[in-house]
């Protein structure tokens, strides 16, 4: 899945508004200056698009948990080391949007995607780890379309 589309989704989720973005990226501990959103919203077919590179994503996935929670005077954001994974990034989302097993579960079922606590806590585990499994672009997408259904059920 294009970190782009990962980044549109978040943003339609949460309604966010293109002056929104800079700050949240900040809030990530990335400076916002330089980074072209309209180039990152826009879509691989059309006129500008630019790929969103991970350590943008995951700045701005940062800021979100900033904007949700609240910021960590004891945790100041942490650069990205490595490659952004779609087990790193469901990580954030769960920690963002404060949801348990449970939720992210019933998220899935929502989506039609039915797993069980053994399968979905695999994804959370530090790779490594003998049941650590890589989480697929399907899980990571029924995941988002799930949760921008609950944050907007009228749209």
């Amino acid at each position: 899945m294009l970190n782009n589309d990962i980044l549109r989704q978040v943003r339609y989720a949460l309604d966010l508004r293109d002056n929104q973005l800079p700050v949240l990226l900040r809030d990530g501990g990335l400076d916002p200056e330089g980074v072209d959103f309209r180039a990152l919203l826009a879509r691989e077919d059309e006129e500008g698009f630019r790929p969103c590179n991970d350590k943008v994503l995951a700045a701005l996935l940062d800021g979100v948990i900033v904007l949700r929670r609240g910021r960590r005077a004891d945790a100041p954001p942490q650069p990205l080391v490595g490659r952004l994974s779609n087990n790193l990034i469901l990580k954030k989302l769960r920690i963002a949007f404060e949801l348990k097993q449970e939720d992210v579960q019933q998220l899935l079922a929502d989506a039609g995607l039915l797993m069980t606590e053994s399968e979905l806590g695999a994804f959370f585990r530090k790779p490594g780890h003998k049941h650590y499994r890589e989480c697929g672009d399907q899980v990571l997408r029924n995941l988002l379309r799930a949760l921008s259904a609950k944050l907007r059920p009228a749209a």
